[in-house]
């Protein structure tokens, strides 16, 4: 697992790839929708937790529930992708640590302390929705992830028990390249990083 990967999956992932706004006119099935999670799902996390939880949006019903949350300008966006994901984390996620990390009582050290378990449920679900972007790189889709939504109106609608809370959206499908802008700056090594 030391070697580096190749210059085309550099760019699938990293360096040629979008942030899409646009989309073809071609569905996502719910197998790839299983293939990604079953990629995604294998990113580290502490203690193994996986505190994220992904709700695919596909129906026109789904995506209508979700417009009323959105920002102006991502109703557009959100309505034409094949697939929208909510990506959110369950602030119990503790309770399946005897089972994904049965080698110390992590549980009880969340269970009673909702300061810790919310810090770290929030910081490695969005690690595993990063993990999500670069999943569906790999697996041949295209993302746009985004803020722009109101996480107390998705938290009402899609999780009224209050358990799962969303983070960010994504939405998921074949980019239309014709809706691309230019792609942005990036920070230079110097301007974002410390050798110490």
């Amino acid at each position: 697992m030391s070697e580096s990967i190749n210059k085309a999956a550099l760019d699938t992932l990293f360096l040629e790839a979008r942030t899409h706004y646009r989309w073809q006119d071609k569905q996502v099935d719910d197998a790839m929708l299983k293939d990604l999670y079953d990629v995604l799902k294998m990113g580290p996390t502490s203690m193994n937790a996986l505190p994220a939880r992904f709700v695919f949006v596909k129906s026109d019903a789904g995506k209508d529930k979700l417009k009323p949350a959105l920002a102006a300008g991502n109703i557009d966006k959100v309505m034409a992708a094949p697939v929208t994901v909510i990506v959110a984390y369950d602030s119990r996620f503790y309770e399946y640590l005897p089972e994904l990390f049965p080698h110390m009582d992590g549980k009880a050290m969340y269970e009673n302390n909702p300061e810790l378990a919310e810090s770290t449920a929030f910081r490695n679900g969005s690690l595993q929705g990063a993990y999500l972007i670069l999943a569906a790189r790999a697996l041949g889709l295209d993302c746009g992830p985004m803020s722009g939504f109101d996480n107390g109106k998705v938290d009402e609608v899609f999780f009224p028990d209050g358990r799962w809370k969303s983070n960010f959206l994504c939405n998921l499908g074949y980019g239309d390249p014709e809706g691309l802008y230019p792609r942005g700056p990036r920070l230079g090594f110097e301007q974002a990083c410390v050798l110490d």
